[in-house]
């Protein structure tokens, strides 16, 4: 609905538009953050809640903490141990994870487990192969993108496990069978994988790179299905580095069994 207001301009009376979206930033939903901006520090789940809170248009009433005796003196009157905290209508929220309950958003739990990552790490990996496809031959995919595929999860993998290698090793030992008998084997492992992956990339040294990924991968295949399959243990999967939160399972054999079929393939071609 558009409504005419009439005003005077250097002597004229013109017509202004008034749209409905107008007339509601003049009545706007409005809410109190409290939140950390200091020299040596800026809390970063406060610059996340304002900028939710403004996507949910609210006019935010951003009250900056700039100093320990605001924060102590804040938490002390409010009765809370951190900050920041959102106000609405007079009634506190709490801090970002309940802000965005309030907003009907799913609250993250801690250590909850998720495929995400494999799933982000190997679309990124056929993306890749697609690309270097591309680059080579003219056209988005051939027999050759299937290769690459597989060698450029490899390499991400290991990278993955690379990033904290000791973290990793401790991961592995949970359910990889020769790392249960040769420690030294989980700090091998990432390094490995990704040469082999490298390698297989590159189509050189394949008589390293091949048997080398099938011996890795047939362990860690056989290590998976008796822990998940066998055992019956419920664990969260090294394969994407030692803070991972994905379960161990059909992916983890998955991406093994890639391997072998990988390897296998590799040596054919021999």
């Amino acid at each position: 609905m558009i409504i005419l207001r009439l005003t005077r301009l250097q002597g004229f009376t013109m017509p202004v538009q008034e749209s409905k979206i107008m007339r509601q930033d003049r009545t706007s939903k409005t809410a109190t953050l409290y939140r950390i901006v200091m020299t040596d520090h800026m809390c970063p789940h406060g610059l996340k809640s304002k900028d939710l809170l403004e996507r949910q248009k609210f006019v935010v009433e951003d009250h900056h903490l700039v100093n320990r005796e605001e924060i102590d003196a804040f938490k002390s009157e409010h009765d809370v141990k951190t900050t920041p905290q959102t106000f609405i209508d007079g009634d506190r929220i709490g801090g970002f994870d309940d802000l965005s309950v309030f907003f009907g958003k799913t609250k993250k739990i801690k250590d909850a487990t998720t495929y995400k990552p494999i799933i982000v790490l190997f679309s990124v990996a056929a993306l890749v192969a697609i690309a270097v496809t591309w680059l080579v031959f003219g056209t988005i995919f051939t027999g050759q993108t299937i290769e690459w595929f597989i060698s450029v999860s490899m390499v991400l993998l290991g990278l993955q496990k690379l990033q904290d290698v000791e973290r990793f090793a401790t991961m592995f030992l949970n359910y990889d069978l020769l790392a249960q008998r040769w420690i030294r084997y989980g700090y091998i492992y990432p390094f490995v994988e990704t040469g082999a992956g490298l390698l297989m990339m590159a189509g050189v040294l394949t008589w390293v790179s091949a048997p080398a990924a099938l011996f890795v991968a047939v362990i860690g295949a056989i290590s998976v299905f008796k822990a998940v399959y066998i055992d019956r243990r419920e664990l969260k999967c090294a394969c994407v580095g030692g803070d991972s939160k994905v379960p161990l399972g059909f992916v983890s054999l998955t991406e093994n069994l890639m391997m072998i079929g990988m390897a296998i393939w590799m040596l054919s071609k021999l």
